[in-house]
């Protein structure tokens, strides 16, 4: 499962705090290899200088989050920071970010000498790079992939594409769930690009 997501985008905040933390709550997560990546909507120009469609402080906290994915690559240590972070931005407090190290109890020097270094900007220019290559190209976010299959305005029902996708015995958190998907969903289109 790879998500294409912002930081302060509210659609983005929203799918992690309210949806994607489901399956770390109910044991799914251990069945998926999840990778987040922290771009979304913004640019790069010619000259390398990014800038992100919520302003400064997303292209900042994008580049935090790609920090601690860095720091801690297994999901399981690196989510619930990102969870803290996405909570604070749909609460308006995003500000508040480094408290994160505390509620998670995760060491905050590693990701700060990462973002000092230089090198969380190394990583959001790979973020972009692969966000931008995405075929087809998202037209919003978060934008949500499930084996190579773009979840596209039915992205809330990830967990029944994970499920559908599982070869094998189903997990628990699968059972009993409605499999059913959706050709066409009146869900909301996420965050959409800028034209």
């Amino acid at each position: 499962v790879a998500v294409y997501y912002e930081t302060l985008c509210p659609f983005c905040s929203g799918f992690v705090v309210n949806d994607l933390a489901r399956i770390f709550r109910n044991g799914l997560s251990s069945n998926v290899d999840l990778r987040l990546v922290p771009f979304g909507n913004g640019r790069v120009s010619p000259d390398g200088s990014m800038s992100c469609q919520h302003g400064e402080d997303e292209c900042q906290l994008n580049a935090i989050e790609a920090c601690v994915i860095s720091v801690w690559p297994d999901a399981e240590r690196h989510f619930p920071f990102i969870y803290c972070i996405e909570h604070l931005s749909l609460t308006r407090k995003w500000g508040a970010w480094q408290s994160c190290f505390h509620e998670t109890g995760l060491p905050s020097q590693p990701v700060i000498d990462c973002y000092n270094s230089g090198y969380g900007r190394q990583l959001e220019l790979r973020y972009a790079a692969e966000t931008n290559a995405l075929q087809p190209p998202h037209k919003f976010v978060p934008w949500v992939v499930v084996n190579g299959r773009p979840l596209g305005d039915d992205y809330t029902n990830f967990e029944a594409y994970i499920c559908n996708a599982y070869d094998g015995e189903l997990p628990e958190a699968c059972r009993g769930k409605h499999l059913q998907i959706a050709q066409h969903t009146r869900a909301s289109r996420g965050h959409q690009r800028h034209a």
